[in-house]
């Protein structure tokens, strides 16, 4: 037998009864749809709000609620799969993701609309972990690259045309569309996977086995991740350790999150397997992904945002700006899943960081009279570094660990990415607000009214409104309004700009972690232990 057809203890893979790309593609449909539920109501939530006649601060919510179950089941997903069996656990889950999804079109009113989103975010949890394992075990190591390829095309496409998505069913349907739409799909995907998939023999074994409950573990997961997701996602609009809320919720996160490290490190049978991370490569890709999540949620966050506050773009046409990376996404990703069977995947990762900080580098050059064509181009150039960085790290993370922890290792995987995407966007969207501050701050220690020529500025301006019909003392009220409104825009352009080389310096810092992995052997075989 072939060393690209053995795992990495030796055993052979099983041959799935059906085309694997059948499988690939049934169990893609599910995980597009749940990432896509965690991007798209977005821009619907002044919608929610004045439907169901509740405020602003309220409504947020709906997005907190649906990602704070959505963590504490992504690592617990392994464990849960290794009791009931991954088929039966995969399509519970989307079972109850669609029937959430149902409920959520329907709720009458706010208070019941987050309850239908925790249901929806703990079943939304388990479907990525289980289709990367599904795909692990599904195809040999040689083939592994194209499969993550294909699985990465859902994760990361999602997110980007999510916001652009929900605004337009919002505009030309209703809100209750964005959740309603689900079903079919969900449908559809039990159906495919209740005659495509089939336990792999090494779980059907397990799950006979008796597993004692770890009681302890499972609550400091629920309570550590749950609050540190809150946290991470209200920080901001709480104005972070100035709140007393936001204190709190911060030491229990710490406090349980160290206490659960400790703990599941100690115990025979732990519902999260930290002893993975002893496997240096698993660790670094990890950490990888946690900043590749970083990255992509952090400035899928900051474009629409830069060019709907500052250039004037709809959400439309900020959408169709982001479109052509989403494109050049899907043409790369198979391309890079071909080229992993022949080429280290360790170049083709420093490849990928370097062009996704240099695209980054690239947008610290935007300014307030940057054109569509150079946006679009930018983004492209991301896409590019994505591609090369999403396919290499997943099939890295499994290249050295045997069959019987893909579930474990999945569900870990996923969860640093979502992590990463969280602690991204806390940190895009504090340090745009404060930054912002500080450059209004420092410009205005230049700025004097009594300079000739701000004079001059304003005595231009107010002339000119003038000549259009207002009066004089209206005129230079306006010319002040002007002028303060120019003066904010430069501010804000400048925070951006330090966004943007903010992102591109913490994924330069990544390129000598990926030394740290071992190399697979050539051809995608993994070294036989």
């Amino acid at each position: 037998m072939s060393s690209a057809a053995l795992t990495a203890d030796g055993a052979a893979l099983p041959r799935p009864a059906v085309n694997p790309w059948i499988i690939a593609l049934a169990v893609t449909l599910a995980t597009f749809m749940e990432v896509l539920d965690t991007s798209i109501a977005n821009v619907s939530l002044p919608h929610i709000a004045g439907s169901l006649s509740a405020g602003t601060d309220e409504s947020t919510w709906v997005l907190t609620s649906y990602l704070v179950s959505n963590a504490i089941v992504l690592p617990l997903s392994g464990w849960i799969s290794s009791i009931i069996g991954r088929k039966r656990f995969y399509m519970s889950c989307v079972a109850i993701f669609t029937v959430s999804s149902l409920l959520c079109g329907l709720a009458p009113n706010l208070g019941m609309l987050i309850f239908f989103r925790i249901l929806q975010g703990a079943g939304g949890g388990g479907l990525q972990p289980s289709e990367q394992a599904i795909l692990a075990d599904t195809f040999p190591p040689a083939k592994r690259g194209m499969a993550f390829a294909v699985y990465g095309l859902a994760v990361v496409l999602a997110p980007a045309i999510g916001p652009t998505l929900g605004g337009w069913i919002t505009d030309n349907f209703t809100w209750r569309w964005i959740f309603l739409l689900n079903i079919p799909v969900g449908i559809l995907s039990l159906l495919l996977t209740s005659r495509l998939i089939q336990d792999p023999p090494y779980l059907r074994r397990k799950k006979l086995a008796e597993t004692k409950i770890d009681y302890i573990g499972l609550g400091l997961v629920a309570l550590g991740l749950g609050t540190l997701q809150i946290v991470l996602d209200k920080g901001q609009r709480e104005d972070w350790f100035e709140s007393h809320f936001i204190v709190v919720l911060s030491v229990i996160a710490a406090a349980s999150l160290l206490f659960l490290i400790y703990w599941e490190w100690t115990r025979k049978d732990p519902v999260i397997d930290l002893h993975l991370f002893t496997n240096r490569t698993f660790a670094a890709a990890n950490l990888l992904m946690f900043m590749l999540g970083f990255a992509l949620l952090g400035s899928t966050v900051l474009l629409p945002l830069f060019m709907q506050t500052l250039l004037g773009y709809t959400a439309e046409q900020s959408g169709l700006a982001l479109l052509p990376g989403g494109f050049s996404l899907m043409l790369l990703m198979p391309l890079v899943g071909f080229m992993l069977s022949r080429y280290d995947p360790r170049k083709m990762m420093t490849f990928g960081l370097l062009a996704l900080s240099f695209s980054l580098f690239h947008m610290t050059n935007f300014t307030l009279g940057v054109d569509f064509r150079t946006v679009v181009v930018a983004r492209m150039i991301q896409t590019m570094g994505l591609a090369f960085l999403f396919v290499p790290i997943n099939t890295a993370a499994y290249a050295f660990l045997p069959k019987e922890k893909n579930n474990a290792a999945s569900g870990l995987m996923n969860l640093a990415r979502n992590i990463g995407g969280s602690v991204g966007i806390s940190i895009v969207t504090t340090m745009l607000d404060r930054r912002q501050q500080f450059h209004m701050n420092r410009m205005g220690g230049h700025l004097s009214v009594s300079s000739p020529q701000v004079q001059s500025m304003l005595q231009g301006t107010a002339q000119a409104l003038v000549t259009r019909g207002y009066s004089a003392s209206e005129a230079m009220q306006k010319a002040y309004a002007l002028l303060q409104a120019t003066f904010a825009r430069q501010a804000s352009m400048l925070a951006y700009i330090d966004n943007f080389w903010l992102l591109g310096v913490a994924i330069l810092v990544m390129v000598p972690l990926v030394f740290l992995m071992k190399r697979p052997r050539p051809g995608g075989a993994i070294a036989v232990h």
